[in-house]
């Protein structure tokens, strides 16, 4: 089941790049889709909802409920 995460701090793709590689580093095998003008974050992972919203977290955005 896909995971989907409003991050409100995207603006850009050097964003996206950024929250993709920290999601990789937590599964690597993830598939991550981050839409900027949506402001959205969907992963298709093994790793838990938490860990994923701590590897963004870490790079500096912020992740809504």
């Amino acid at each position: 089941m896909p995971i989907l995460l409003n991050v409100p701090s995207i603006v850009c793709s050097g964003c996206a790049d950024t929250i993709t590689k920290a999601i990789k580093t937590v599964d690597s095998d993830a598939t991550v889709n981050v839409d900027v003008a949506a402001k959205t974050v969907t992963v298709e992972a093994q790793a838990s909802e938490e860990s994923i919203s701590q590897a963004v977290v870490a790079t500096g955005h912020t992740v809504q409920d």
